[in-house]
């Protein structure tokens, strides 16, 4: 006869929250925890304030993010580097002073992962139907963060990874994309090669503690306007940056 383990319901409640958190890509609010979890708001309320008293969450204006407890249990250097809750603000800013959907992207266990985004129905996001494993080749997110990456790593992520054929723009010459890696300075561009009528530019984050960077997409035609106030993403990178260990 098998004998069921004594469960405790406020632990399994506060783990699930924990876990959708984790899960997420940007800052949830404790609302759409409640939601997703099927936790009472009021008492997904009570949980969220013991975890973020407990440290393993941290709440932001955006939402609830982990904490540094969290981070340190599951070995995520990356995500405890990259404070989304601090670069969240930077990226709203960018946004409002470019008009255009701005987003952070970080190299988190050789893989680069997208991180947080702020659009607006004014300036709506990339429709991201291709996932930066399989489409940092023809992103500027992508080549930024892979610009800041020694050779040898880059070369290697680039012969692993599949280049993908997403438009006619893309870039899928293995040789082609690493001398335009090699070539990149300032800032990276995406013309049209993740999606047809859109352009991005991105900025990598200015650190020697993780790779990341900082870029906002808009239509095609004003890839120009952007370039010209390329300064404004050179200040967000900075920024998010000072937020890391470098800048505390």
């Amino acid at each position: 006869m098998s004998t069921q383990p004594t469960l405790i319901r406020s632990v399994s409640r506060a783990l699930s929250l924990l876990d959708a958190v984790g899960s997420a890509a940007r800052p949830v609010p404790a609302k759409s925890l409640a939601r997703q979890t099927g936790v009472p708001l009021p008492t997904a309320y009570h949980l969220l304030r013991t975890l973020v008293h407990e440290g393993y969450l941290r709440r932001t204006e955006a939402g609830y993010v982990l904490g540094d407890r969290a981070d340190a249990l599951a070995g995520r250097a990356t995500p405890s580097v990259v404070q989304v809750s601090r670069s969240h603000q930077v990226l709203q800013h960018l946004h409002d002073e470019l008009h255009a959907a701005a987003y952070l992207s970080v190299l988190d266990d050789g893989e680069i992962r997208l991180v947080d985004v702020v659009d607006s129905p004014e300036a709506p996001r990339t429709d991201l139907w291709v996932g930066f494993h399989d489409a940092a080749h023809a992103t500027a997110l992508g080549k930024a963060v892979l610009s800041t990456l020694p050779e040898q790593t880059r070369r290697e992520y680039v012969e692993t990874h599949e280049l993908a054929d997403l438009t006619r723009h893309t870039v899928t010459d293995r040789r082609v994309l690493l001398h335009e890696l090699r070539s990149l300075s300032e800032y990276a561009m995406d013309r049209e090669e993740y999606a047809v009528g859109t352009a991005c530019v991105a900025v990598p984050v200015p650190s020697t503690t993780f790779s990341a960077a900082v870029a906002v997409s808009v239509p095609a035609t004003s890839l120009r306007r952007v370039i010209d106030r390329r300064q404004a993403l050179r200040r967000a990178a900075r920024l998010i940056a000072y937020a890391g260990p470098d800048g505390q």
